[in-house]
């Protein structure tokens, strides 16, 4: 549903900006009659326009208000507070407790999961062979119709593929459908219930939820605290921007309007992106396949950890280079010791990532596209009245395709085909966890030895990131316009000499 304003999108703008605007007015604590207020003012009436009952959704909407703020959920079986933890949660220095992505329980539909259904389509044809192919004699003919016995069926689907009039279809639940590492199960009460021990936060259930059930933990509050501190607060803003806001917040408006929420300035991670591919580039060179059979791309967290957790025999493979994101983030301290820096991009992962012990000392906040919409909502920013200002510049334009599948494989190979040409690299590529699971079991067989395998958790690279706004489509021609804008179209060491004199060894890898 990437790009279609729904409902859902509405509700959850209304929710974010309603945090934001408490956080901008918090003092020293905060007020409990304002927090309680905020889900009459998003769901406002007693006559619902979204569920069945206005009381159900308010108290959807109070759910959304915590996790939004990063708080837990609260029991379902006993009293508490909406408030509570609220205070400690004001810090700019908490950070949320796991989990990340969780189900509003009373929020979900009950979605029937992996089961055939005729519909009225069904027009009893004299045929009938769906009946003759079913396997399990589960398909019988009655008032002028076919009907599938439950209990019998084996959801194999020849009879979907049999019926002539597309009459029989297979329902799957849209989480379930989306999460490509099946985390997605049902509880004892038939809601949805998620694995968290397999769950890589990737988002995309979040994303795929009709009915809004799903939602994960946001650093909205915190991050607006740290704003109002007198501690500087940059923006990294990943390459995925191009057009999120709309047509109004042009390029050359995101430094104006990023200032209009209080941050000091801000950078863009394609520049982490360049730096990025400098260091897998040489890692690939030295590594492959002298001690390495491939190398897997870092950049994208869900894919490294499903990656390195399912073929933990194959975990070396995946490049120890540091994410554009944490590269930035060093970067960005390196130049300004005392700051604070909070990564906005497309991605719920990155959130899992930057709880990580060895990188909170870069990125001490994750927030998604949406979520700052619903800050630029609080503080009634217009877009088309920013002042216009020199766009982000410096990245290549490789660094800036990283948002789009292939991209950095892509930026990768040419680094090599520049510094190394007597060297060939193949590439393959995987987008949506299902594909780069499949890719691993054919490199795990030995089909990409040499390679380099890029992947990427969400369906067409970052710009189908579960924060995104945009249609996937219209932010790919985004990004391709602001490649062309780009003064270099490479990654090289040259046009980084300054800051790679700056950086260590130390300071572009992971710690092993």
């Amino acid at each position: 549903m990437r790009g279609i304003y729904t409902n859902v999108n509405d509700i959850r703008k209304r929710v974010f900006s309603e945090v934001a605007k408490l956080s901008y007015e918090y003092t020293d604590h905060v007020d409990p009659e304002k927090l309680q207020q905020i889900p009459f003012n998003v769901i406002p009436g007693v006559v619902s326009i979204y569920r069945d009952s206005a009381f159900l959704e308010r108290a959807i909407v109070t759910e959304r208000i915590r996790l939004a703020m990063g708080l837990q959920l609260r029991s379902y079986d006993e009293y508490n507070s909406l408030s509570e933890g609220v205070d400690k949660a004001a810090k700019p220095e908490t950070y949320y407790e796991p989990p990340l992505i969780n189900i509003i329980k009373f929020a979900c539909h009950k979605c029937p999961n992996n089961e055939m259904k005729v519909t009225d389509a069904c027009q009893g044809c004299l045929a009938h062979p769906c009946k003759e192919v079913c396997p399990k004699d589960a398909i019988s003919i009655y008032d002028g119709r076919s009907h599938i016995d439950l209990d019998k069926c084996i959801r194999c689907g020849k009879c979907k593929e049999a019926c002539p009039y597309s009459a029989i279809v297979k329902l799957e639940r849209p989480c379930v459908k989306a999460c490509g590492i099946k985390a997605i199960g049902t509880d004892e009460n038939g809601c949805a219930d998620i694995d968290q021990d397999k769950c890589v936060s990737c988002g995309q259930c979040l994303a795929n939820c009709p009915f809004g059930a799903i939602a994960d933990k946001a650093q909205i509050f915190q991050t607006i605290q740290a704003i109002k501190s007198d501690v500087p607060v940059y923006a990294a803003i990943a390459p995925a921007v191009a057009g999120q806001f709309g047509p109004d917040m042009t390029p050359q408006k995101l430094r104006s309007g990023f200032k209009a929420l209080g941050f000091e300035d801000i950078v863009e991670v394609a520049i982490g992106a360049d730096l990025c591919t400098i260091s897998e580039a040489e890692d690939f060179i030295r590594e492959v396949p002298n001690k390495l059979p491939f190398m897997g791309t870092s950049c994208c967290p869900a894919w490294s950890v499903m990656a390195k957790r399912d073929f933990p025999e194959y975990a070396k493979c995946i490049s120890m280079a540091l994410t554009p994101m944490v590269l930035t983030g060093r970067l960005i301290k390196k130049e300004h010791p005392n700051c604070k820096v909070a990564f906005i991009g497309p991605c719920s992962a990155k959130k899992l990532e930057a709880m990580r012990t060895s990188i909170r000392t870069d990125i001490d906040f994750v927030l998604t596209f949406e979520e700052v919409l619903g800050m630029f909502d609080a503080k009634n920013v217009i877009f088309k009245d920013l002042e216009e200002d020199h766009s982000m510049h410096g990245a290549s334009a490789d660094g800036r395709g990283f948002a789009v599948g292939g991209g950095v494989a892509h930026a990768v190979a040419e680094y090599i085909k520049e510094n190394y040409p007597d060297i060939e690299v193949k590439t393959e590529r995987a987008d949506g966890l299902d594909n780069c699971k499949k890719m691993m079991m054919m490199a795990k067989a030995g089909r990409y030895n040499g390679y380099l395998l890029e992947g990427m958790a969400c369906p067409g690279g970052c710009i189908a990131g579960a924060g995104t706004i945009q249609p996937i489509a219209k932010t790919a021609k985004n990004i391709e316009n602001q490649m062309k804008n780009s003064s270099n179209v490479h990654s090289s060491t040259s046009i980084y000499k300054d800051i790679l004199d700056k950086l260590e060894e130390k300071d572009m890898q992971a710690p092993k």
